[in-house]
C-alpha cells in the first residue's frame, strides 16, 4: 500500500485556513463508552461531521457475525453521502484514542474504493495540545454529497479462512486477552491457535501518535513473515488501526472483520490460551 496514511495537524490546519478543507469525520467511540457524539458536541474540529461507529460503521451485531460486521456497501454509501463526501474528495478521520477507532472508517472508505483518505496523527489531542481552535455544539450542516461506493478495495477474509491461514495472523487486542487473562466482553478467553499477539498500544509513541515507519517496519518483521498478513481483533475496529500501522511500515495486510467475537461464539472452534 503506498498511499499516504497520515496527516498532522499542522497540515490539516493549512488546508482549512486555505479554504481547501477535507471532509472531516470525527469517529469518537471507545469500548466502553457509547458517548462519543457527546463528546463531539463538547468539542470538534471546526467543520467536522460526527460518525457512529456503532451504527455507521458497522452492521447490527450477531453471534454469527460478531459485534461489528461490516455495513452493507448501500448503507456506507448512504451514510458517506450524508457525511458530504462527493467522488475524488480527500477524508480525514480523527477520534480523541489514537485512531483506535478512527481507523475502522479510514479502512472501510478504503475498502469501498475512496483513495485519498487519511488519519489525523494523534488525533483530537494533538490539534488540542497544537494550540488550534475548537467548535462546540452538534457541527456545521453539510450539503449531501454524491460519492459512489464499490466494496473490496481491501482485501478479507472470513472465518473458515482465518482457521486454515497461511501466513502470519496477528491478533491485535491487548496481551492480556489475547492470553486468555481476561475477557471483559466476548463468552470465551483466548485466542485464535496460531495467532501471534501483536497489541495495537505498541503502534503508538508516547505522544499517542503512530511510531516512525522503520520502527513499525522493524516490529512486524520480527513477528513473522510480512508477506502474507492477516489481521484480527475483538470485533474488527482496531484491527485496522493495525492495518494502517502496517500500512506506514509499508506492508499490506487482511483484515478478519468478525474476530474474536465471531470465533468465540462458534463453539466448534478451537481455542488457544498463554503466551
Amino acid at each position: 500500500m503506498t498511499l499516504p496514511v497520515l496527516i498532522d495537524a499542522p497540515e490539516l490546519a493549512s488546508l482549512i485556513d486555505a479554504g481547501t478543507p477535507p471532509i472531516l469525520l470525527d469517529v469518537r467511540w471507545a469500548l466502553g463508552d457509547p458517548n462519543g457524539e457527546e463528546h463531539f458536541r463538547e468539542a470538534h474540529i471546526p467543520g467536522a461531521v460526527f460518525v457512529n461507529l456503532e451504527t455507521e460503521l458497522a452492521a447490527p451485531p450477531s453471534k454469527e457475525s460478531g459485534r461489528h460486521p461490516l455495513p452493507s456497501i448501500e448503507n456506507l454509501q448512504e451514510a458517506a453521502r450524508r457525511w458530504g463526501i462527493d467522488d475524488g474528495a480527500p477524508v480525514v478521520l480523527y477520534d480523541a484514542v489514537g485512531n483506535m477507532s478512527a481507523a475502522r472508517g479510514w479502512w472501510l472508505l478504503r475498502w469501498a474504493g475512496l483513495a485519498d483518505v487519511r488519519l489525523l496523527d494523534g488525533g483530537l489531542p494533538n490539534w488540542e495540545s497544537a494550540g488550534l481552535p475548537t467548535s462546540v455544539g452538534t457541527g456545521e450542516a453539510v450539503l449531501p454529497g454524491t460519492v459512489t461506493l464499490r466494496g473490496g478495495q481491501m482485501p478479507t477474509i472470513d472465518i473458515d479462512e482465518a482457521a486454515r491461514w497461511n501466513g502470519v495472523l496477528l491478533d491485535a487486542r491487548a496481551g492480556e486477552r489475547y492470553r486468555g487473562e481476561v475477557e471483559p466482553i466476548d463468552p470465551v478467553a483466548g485466542h485464535i491457535p496460531g495467532a501471534v499477539s501483536a497489541p495495537t498500544a505498541a503502534n503508538l509513541d508516547a505522544n499517542g501518535q503512530f511510531s516512525e515507519a522503520k520502527i513499525l517496519r522493524e516490529r512486524f518483521a520480527a513477528l513473522g513473515d510480512t508477506d502474507r498478513i492477516a489481521v484480527y481483533c475483538g470485533s474488527g475496529v482496531t484491527a485496522a488501526h493495525q492495518i494502517a500501522a502496517l500500512a506506514i511500515a509499508g506492508y499490506d495486510a487482511t483484515l478478519f472483520p468478525g474476530s474474536w467475537s465471531q470465533w468465540s461464539n462458534d463453539s466448534a472452534r478451537p481455542v488457544e490460551t498463554g503466551a
